[in-house]
């Protein structure tokens, strides 16, 4: 290698790499292709895809005349062209031809490495594609749980307190002056992202945890799904459409609750946070429960701000808890829990002002439309973000137990359709 850090993101790519393929592991061949179906992929599409990434952004990025590993390779997995209904009838290569095609790019890009020189370029695009993997490895996941395909094998330390229970109660976040999104001179950022630019927030109380399945079972049990008071026009018309009456993986069981786990139901546990609901069951509960849902700039507060005499200071942390990284002890990340774990775990991951689990666990729906920062250019993968700002979609922060450990921090903004509820995505709420 070049040099320590070349050698430290090849190893990046080498643990992102083994993890999709573990991803994939255990699933037939039919599986691998699965229904065709709005929000999933075929499995042997994706994975060919994130390979076909590498290769097309930070190999033939950095090297025009590199030679693609597979002939026609733009034509199969380019997600910019090819229709998303077309990629179950595309001449794919057969499992073991994917798989020699993901190993190939990784050889390739791992020899790139030991080449040098890492100058900025290098590090953005091979940095780039390494987190667009791990996005993939988190939506590989959630696939499985919406086919009923069974867990992934996933090796790891998954936080030890997962049955600490409940964690009530809102806390107080001072006004003030706000820098929201990424600074400049951070390692790597999305260009959804850039850059901080002062926002001014009057002072609110936010909970303390999401929202548990206990909380949203009495949503469920006082007709919350059949009050179209509690619903917006929009909501109202997902709600009537999707026929839903509770969270999709619930299951009725008598006077209470059990719910649908990748191929296995279980006990519904109460305090763990409600997930797989969607912005419109969000906004409906709260409703519901006399709250709203945060703006993203309030949420980004809470989790990254810090006080100084009755206001927000001026700087603010890359986690809740400071600038080291997540451990087990303050995030339930990386998929290593197969699952949520209660409100109250992870104590040590808790914000300045007293909020939990900002980082993990799940995802947390704001009240705020994906729009761009000032000044917003789009980055070398134009179609990252572009294409989906004007109010069609919705912000989502923190991540979820799922997602890995090097992509969650304070400022990361994930961005789904309202009606999405396959994703692993729960809410937290502010008082009126």
């Amino acid at each position: 290698m070049a040099d320590a850090e070349a050698e430290k993101l090849a190893g990046l790519l080498a643990e992102a790499h083994a993890r999709t393929l573990a991803l994939i592991d255990g699933l037939s061949d039919v599986q691998l292709m699965g229904p065709r179906l709005d929000i999933v992929n075929p499995f042997r599409w994706e994975a060919g895809h994130i390979a076909w990434f590498h290769e097309y952004f930070a190999l033939r990025g950095l090297d025009p005349a590199h030679r693609p590993a597979i002939a026609g390779a733009d034509a199969l997995y380019n997600s910019s062209t090819v229709p998303h209904d077309a990629r179950w009838i595309l001449p794919l290569p057969d499992r073991n031809g994917t798989v020699a095609y993901m190993t190939s790019v990784l050889d390739a890009m791992r020899a790139r490495l030991a080449q040098g020189p890492l100058d900025d370029r290098v590090r953005y695009l091979f940095r780039l594609t390494l987190m667009h993997e791990d996005m993939h490895g988190e939506a590989f996941t959630y696939m499985r749980q919406t086919l009923a395909y069974p867990a992934p094998a996933i090796a790891g330390k998954a936080p030890e307190n997962a049955e600490a229970g409940p964690h009530p109660g809102d806390v107080a976040v001072p006004g003030g002056i706000f820098r929201l999104g990424s600074e400049p001179g951070t390692p790597f950022v999305f260009d959804n992202e850039k850059w901080a630019h002062e926002v001014r927030i009057e002072p609110f109380r936010i909970a303390r945890a999401p929202v548990t399945n206990a909380e949203f079972q009495a949503f469920v049990a006082d007709n919350g799904y059949q009050r179209r008071e509690l619903w917006s026009e929009d909501g109202w018309a997902w709600r009537t459409l999707a026929i839903a009456e509770h969270p999709i993986y619930w299951i009725r069981d008598g006077d209470g609750w059990r719910v649908r786990t990748f191929d296995r139901e279980a006990e519904l546990r109460p305090h763990r946070p409600v997930y797989h609901v969607n912005w419109h069951e969000a906004e409906a509960y709260c409703r519901w429960a006399n709250r709203r849902l945060p703006t993203e700039a309030e949420w980004e507060a809470a989790a990254a701000g810090t006080p100084v005499g009755g206001t927000l200071a001026p700087g603010k942390r890359k986690y809740p808890w400071g600038e080291a990284g997540p451990d087990p002890a303050r995030a339930n990340l990386d998929g290593y829990a197969l699952g949520p774990v209660d409100v109250a775990a992870c104590p040590a991951g808790d914000s300045a002002f007293g909020c939990r689990q900002m980082i993990g666990n799940v995802w947390e729906w704001t009240a705020s439309d994906f729009e761009p920062y000032p000044g917003f250019s789009p980055d070398i993968y134009a179609d990252y973000s572009q294409p989906w700002f004007g109010g069609t979609h919705k912000v989502l922060r923190g991540g979820a137990w799922a997602t890995p450990g090097r992509l969650a921090n304070c400022a990361y903004r994930n961005f789904f359709v309202p009606e999405r509820r396959d994703v692993f995505a729960g809410f937290r709420t502010c008082v009126l």
